[in-house]
């Protein structure tokens, strides 16, 4: 197979061009937003939501309403019972986290199992990323505009929030709002990827580019750009392999996001373990000479 055919070859199907579409906006919305998540920490918070939409998806596929409108009321329904068991007992927050996302969870995966459907509901669950109709590459589309302008727009406000909120409080800005606004588009960024990668795998979509933007550089601005550009690439490069191996798409694409966070940890000119190394081979040379 020539390197033409390689490319070439899976773009003559329609349902592979759908899932080309479909990852690059899923990679680009969720490394952006994996930039304010990284830096404020909120890893955990990412994982908790991402898995507790699962019942509020299922639920909205239920009463016929969209899946955005169930996700982000189950969203903030997880926020606010972390906050209360966080702050009505001595469960400290990260066992409070594992608690509430886990029991919502397994409460989604209850009702996929006892929910009849003409379509298989456990998409959801993994992704079904070739199955994309364009439908639903419409509706990625319109969550991917509206999670990417809001964040544009608003990126000096949360790039203050996630860097001090008491200067952001002090010059006008409401941080509780702020981060609820943020948590909103954590939801709907949430099931922008559910087709792609289903709900155990968004967490890594949402956070494995912004940690590695984040040993690539160390400018915010730039980390923004370096992000969504490194998860394009490789949800392309995962979906092509994909293809030709044959393998879960979805699967790959988070694979070779692992893989691209590895050689940056690795060789990163200035966070990178070799790369430290190296440099700092290299002025010793120079000072030796």
């Amino acid at each position: 197979m020539s390197l033409v055919e390689f490319f070439v070859d899976p773009l003559r199907y329609e349902f592979m061009v759908r899932a080309l579409a479909t990852t690059l906006v899923t990679a680009v919305v969720c490394a952006t937003l994996s930039c304010w998540l990284v830096l404020i920490g909120w890893s955990l918070m990412g994982d908790a939501v991402s898995h507790a939409v699962l019942p509020g998806v299922v639920l909205a596929y239920i009463v016929g309403a969209p899946f955005a409108v169930g996700a982000v009321v189950f969203g903030f329904l997880a926020v606010a019972l972390i906050g209360v068991v966080r702050n009505t007992s001595r469960v400290k927050e990260d066992a409070a986290i594992g608690i509430v996302f886990t029991t919502m969870f397994a409460f989604g995966l209850v009702l996929v199992s006892v929910t009849p459907s003409q379509t298989d509901l456990n998409h959801i669950i993994f992704g079904n990323l070739l199955g994309v109709s364009r439908d639903e590459l419409v509706q990625i589309a319109i969550l991917g505009v509206i999670v990417l302008t809001a964040l544009v727009l608003k990126r000096r406000d949360f790039t203050l929030y996630a860097f001090d909120t008491t200067h952001a409080h002090a010059i006008g800005l409401r941080p509780r709002l702020l981060g609820t606004a943020l948590l909103a588009l954590l939801a709907l960024t949430a099931v922008l990827a559910l087709q792609a990668v289903g709900v155990i795998l968004v967490v890594a979509m949402l956070i494995i580019p912004g940690a590695t933007a984040y040993l690539l550089t160390d400018r915010f601005g730039r980390m923004l750009v370096i992000a969504p550009a490194v998860s394009a690439l490789c949800s392309v490069i995962g979906l092509y392999v994909s293809y030709h191996l044959d393998t879960a798409p979805g699967g790959m694409v988070v694979v070779v996001q692992g893989v691209a966070f590895t050689l940056a940890y690795l060789f990163a000119p200035r966070q990178g373990i070799i790369g430290r190394r190296i440099a700092t081979a290299r002025r010793r040379s120079a000072v030796a000479a």
